[in-house]
């Protein structure tokens, strides 16, 4: 791989003089003891309901009769929003158990749930603890519409509303477009918002996004080690600890140490992880946030088995029969990331935020893996591929927003949003072999294990290099109109500006396109700009306190690059991008006050697809819809018994494929018409609970040419709770507890992933 020199100097030097300049105007001084806003993506609230009671009561006396409407105002922020800091560092989540009913994702700023005209489903720290989610995969399985995607094996690829992504993740709102898998030991909770909404997170993000709010430096003491030990020998332990250092300074350190294999044969995995933060007050009404995280994780690349060429099934096989060499089938990665946040609250009422974001990371995949389907006749052979791909990367992001309220009086307020993002990204990457895979012997598909080694480096491809520059502006109005409609509206400007470098390794022939500029015999370069303007508009009526119904409109947009940006040629460098355009309407009811309700139905079109229209020739004629609807339930039934349940139907269909191999009606990859999931937890002695749930789809496609469907399933799992003492905690959780044969997911036709047999695992966390 190639060298960029000077790259993590220059980045370095950037990052730190963002930090400062954030810093402008910040002077010394001790904390004001009153409240202050947080320096994170606002935390989310559990509203009480005398809380709510005396809100109303407040707004119905706005809206009283007046002879007169007085001057338009600022506003002080309210100083009762979630996640204000009170005189010590303390920063309320505003969660309770699976519960949260305020979220800044859709809209960066503290708005009720109620209030979103937007689907959002949240998954919390206790949630994922309860159900033994140790990373995203497992989080996001009780998540309706949303559907995990092998990932070939190595990287993290959910599909959501029929639109599969490698790169619509998100830390505390800040791009994370690196291919790995993302773990859950620094992570307070998952907020997962669906639909486009390039208004607040720029491109991508068609079918939706996925943000990981992170543990803060709250103040709060906290020192506590949990150790899971359990089936395929899994081996971890995760440690937290914080407190407050004195009135006005906080430490916390999260780690994570694992050590684990797999119901799958010859697959393991170590990963580590360590996240200190600090958070201090320089000033009144300032607030800074300081965060380091490395993560670290080797394993194997388990691309799964074929499928039967007969049936249009998986393969029957052994769940844990591995198609492949094991040992040249493995992932490396390492990341280092450095983030800075300053907040400051002026006295007039408006409100500064800066975040910046530092990335560095090293990724290595290689592997071996089945290349065709089985023809079902005993003693034939399956053909194996084999590839692997260095990607280095470096991201630094910097995003400034400001925030006020004004009361225009007669009981309408705004909330009103101005804010820039500034991002640069450089990426290296080859793919070995140039295209295709390395030729290998066939195997007996009863004996699918081979220790053949590719011919690695005889035939590399290309050296690709590129720089990504981009600018966003973005303005946004939250504007309250009595206590019965709220209107959200939103518009941003986009600047993408993509550099693409291709130069062929030393000793071969060219392997680069044809057509860019320089263009010789061992380099070439294109580039593309994008400048796009993407709206977002929203309308809330609630007749009642606890009801809402709203309707959205809101687009998106992907640069014909990709997810990750990793090629351009003289053809796609005059497409423009894919456009996401998507209409909802839906109902949001608090049933009760730790009780809430949400549906959906939405329709989301996807265009401007490069297709092929003849061999060699593409256009953006390609045509997608997703229609569906979702609801869920979600809080406490009983003081004793919590619930996480939700249904989702979807029909996803291509309107517009390729004209050298029509897909037109052929619904998208991994999208099944059905899904429902249930999970129960319930106090039945006061130190003992039981936790119980179900997951079930219905038959999902493999690939989009629709010639392998995987079969819907059913899965039960099952946990036991008991709190030893106010120091000690065990819990049990068992998977598959009826060990029902399923296929969880799958990359493409003959890469399918056989469900996990039943298995159980035993936690133990530890306060001190």
């Amino acid at each position: 791989m190639r060298e960029v020199k000077g790259r993590g100097a220059r980045s370095a030097a950037i990052f730190i003089g963002t930090v400062v300049s954030g810093s402008f105007g910040v002077g010394a001084g001790a904390f004001a003891q009153e409240a202050a806003a947080p320096a994170e993506l606002p935390p989310l609230e559990v509203t009480a309901q005398g809380k709510k009671k005396a809100a109303a009561a407040k707004k119905k006396a706005t809206t009283s009769p007046v002879p007169q409407a007085p001057p338009a105002v600022v506003e002080s922020v309210d100083t009762e929003r979630a996640g204000e800091v009170d005189g010590s560092l303390s920063s309320n989540g505003g969660v309770d158990g699976y519960i949260a009913t305020r979220s800044s994702t859709a809209t960066k700023t503290n708005t009720p749930i109620l209030d979103i005209p937007q689907s959002i489903t949240v998954v919390t720290k206790q949630q994922a603890k309860d159900q033994g989610s140790r990373d995203l995969n497992k989080a996001l399985t009780f998540v309706p519409g949303v559907i995990m995607g092998q990932g070939e094996g190595h990287r993290d690829a959910p599909t959501i509303r029929g639109v599969s992504t490698t790169a619509d993740f998100f830390v505390d709102g800040v791009r994370d477009d690196v291919q790995y898998f993302r773990d859950l030991y620094n992570i307070d909770r998952v907020e997962v918002l669906k639909g486009p909404n390039a208004m607040i997170f720029g491109r991508g993000g068609g079918g939706g996004v996925i943000n990981r709010v992170t543990k803060k430096a709250d103040g709060e003491r906290i020192y506590e080690a949990t150790t899971t030990y359990g089936s395929f020998d899994t081996k971890r332990v995760e440690i937290d600890a914080g407190q407050a250092v004195t009135n006005d300074f906080a430490v916390r350190i999260n780690g994570m140490y694992e050590d684990s294999g797999s119901y799958r044969d010859f697959v393991d995995l170590e990963r580590y992880g360590i996240n200190p933060t600090v958070t201090f007050r320089p000033a009144d009404d300032t607030r800074v946030r300081l965060a380091y995280e490395y993560f670290s994780e080797d394993r194997t690349v388990d691309r799964g088995i074929p499928s039967n060429s007969v049936t249009g099934k998986p393969a029957k096989t052994d769940s844990s029969t591995f198609f492949g060499n094991p040992d040249e089938s493995y992932m490396d990665f390492s990341g280092h990331t450095a983030t800075a946040t300053i907040e400051h609250k002026f006295d007039n009422g408006i409100e500064i935020k800066n975040h910046t974001q530092y990335g560095n990371y090293e990724k290595f995949y290689q592997n071996v893996f089945a290349n065709s389907a089985w023809n079902g006749i005993p003693g034939s052979t399956i053909a194996l591929g084999a590839y692997n791909q260095n990607t280095d990367r470096e991201t630094i992001f910097n995003q400034t927003d400001v925030t006020t309220k004004i009361n225009m009086g007669s009981g309408i307020r705004h909330t009103l949003l101005a804010g820039v993002e500034l991002g640069y990204q450089e990426t290296d990457n080859q793919r070995d072999p140039n295209s295709g895979n390395y030729s290998m012997t066939p195997v007996p598909f009863s004996n699918p294990v081979s220790w053949q080694v590719p011919a690695w480096g005889t035939n590399p491809g290309p050296f690709n290099h590129s720089e990504l520059n981009l600018a966003g502006v973005y303005l946004q109005d939250q504007i309250e109109i009595t206590r019965y409609f709220d209107v959200i509206g939103g518009i941003r400007f986009d600047r993408f500006d993509l550099d693409y470098t291709c130069h062929t390794p030393d000793g071969f022939s060219n392997r680069c396109a044809t057509g860019g500029t320089p263009s010789n015999a061992n380099t070439t370069g294109f580039s593309r700009v994008d400048e796009v303007w993407s709206p977002r508009v929203g309308v809330v009526f609630k007749p009642i306190e606890p009801l809402s119904l709203y309707a959205s409109y809101s687009k998106s947009f992907l640069p014909q690059s990709g997810d990750q940006f990793g090629t351009l040629t003289a053809v796609t460098e005059n497409f423009k991008p894919e456009e996401f355009e998507n209409k909802e309407i839906g109902v949001k009811w608090e049933v009760a006050p730790r009780l809430l309700m949400t549906g959906a139905i939405f329709q989301l079109d996807r265009k401007n697809q490069s297709v092929a229209v003849a061999p060699g020739v593409n256009e953006i004629i390609g045509e997608s819809r997703t229609e569906g609807g979702e609801i869920t339930l979600t809080g406490y039934l009983t003081d004793e018994w919590e619930v996480v349940t939700g249904y989702s139907y979807q029909e996803a269909e291509v309107v517009q494929g390729a004209l050298t191999s029509p897909t037109n009606g052929n619904t998208i990859a991994l999208v099944p018409r059905h899904t429902f999931s249930l999970w129960n937890k319930y106090q039945f002695l006061p130190n003992w609970a039981a936790g119980l749930g179900v997951i079930s789809r219905s038959d999902m496609y493999a690939n989009i040419d629709n010639n392998v469907t995987l079969p819907g399933f059913a899965r039960v799992d099952a946990a036991l709770f008991w709190d030893i003492n106010e120091d000690f905690k065990a819990q049990l959780n068992v998977e598959n507890v009826f060990d029902i044969d399923y296929y969880s997911t799958a990359h493409s036709n003959n890469n399918i992933t056989p469900g996990a047999p039943r298995a159980a695992y035993f936690t133990l966390t530890s306060k001190f």
